[in-house]
């Protein structure tokens, strides 16, 4: 991945990597990438090269997540979708395609649903989205024990994060939610049941075409989500790859051409 820099918006320090625009792509659609939880913008270095080859991208750590500074207020979905907004107005992206696996898919979504014109299409997926909450495994007691202790966040990152990823961005995960930032971002999933209650009724009113990625195997019960939201959404797709939680990381291939297919024009024929 390319240089990783700090943009100050909305008075919060927030880090971003951006790809050079070269000549010949200067007029192509921007890709704005969103880090998944418990990882970092780092989650994309997998997927960088194929996704950076004949488009710009950015890839963006949210406010409470991954290196950039957060406020308590952000941290639930709605209000991450509303900061979305203000992240396309700050880079002046012009309807860009947007990626939030992960804490991202519930943000896009609600964006999406507020502003019709804000993404030319958005790209989610393992990610919790529906309603009644479809969570399973370790992640479902974390998300509905919110008047319980916060576990030890280098556990769960290092129980969440594959050990074969390269140490360097391991380390960055585990610095991205080190101290009080692991109990800052958990605030965020513990938003998910009042939260995906709110969006329910929303999904069938976006019309922005959806991909949905997911894998056959997400321990946490995110393949049946994803079958539910394609199903509620107008204008969706759903693939869905063989592999766990992390299809970024875990089928980066799959993963990316699956992106790039749908923004060179596969999103422009989808419908329910």
């Amino acid at each position: 991945m390319d240089e990783e820099r700090f943009e100050v918006i909305d008075d919060l320090g927030i880090r971003y990597v951006s790809s050079p625009v070269s000549r010949s792509d200067r007029d192509a659609e921007t890709l704005l990438l969103l880090s998944p939880w418990p990882e970092s913008l780092y989650a994309y270095t997998p997927t960088w090269t194929a996704l950076a080859a004949e488009r710009p991208v950015i890839a963006v750590d949210l406010p409470g997540f991954g290196r950039s500074e957060g406020r308590a207020e952000l941290m639930s979905p709605r209000v991450m979708g509303e900061f979305v907004t203000h992240l396309v107005d700050h880079f002046g992206l012009e309807q860009p395609h947007a990626v939030g696996p992960d804490v991202g898919t519930a943000a896009l979504l609600f964006a999406a649903a507020a502003q019709p014109d804000l993404f030319r299409s958005v790209v989610v997926g393992g990610g919790a989205a529906t309603h009644p909450m479809a969570l399973e495994g370790e992640l479902r007691p974390l998300v509905e024990d919110d008047d319980g202790p916060v576990p030890d966040g280098q556990r769960v990152v290092a129980s969440f994060v594959d050990d074969r990823l390269p140490r360097t961005i391991r380390d960055d995960y585990a610095a991205s939610y080190a101290g009080d930032r692991f109990a800052g971002s958990l605030a965020y999933l513990r938003s998910y049941p009042t939260e995906l209650a709110a969006l329910d009724p929303l999904l069938a009113t976006i019309r922005t075409p959806v991909q949905i990625i997911a894998g056959r195997d997400d321990p946490y019960g995110l393949a049946r989500d994803a079958e539910v939201l394609n199903a509620k959404l107008p204008a969706s797709r759903l693939d869905v790859l063989d592999c766990g939680h992390a299809a970024w990381e875990e089928q980066p291939g799959n993963y990316a051409g699956i992106i790039s297919d749908w923004v060179d024009g596969s999103y422009l024929g989808v419908s329910n």
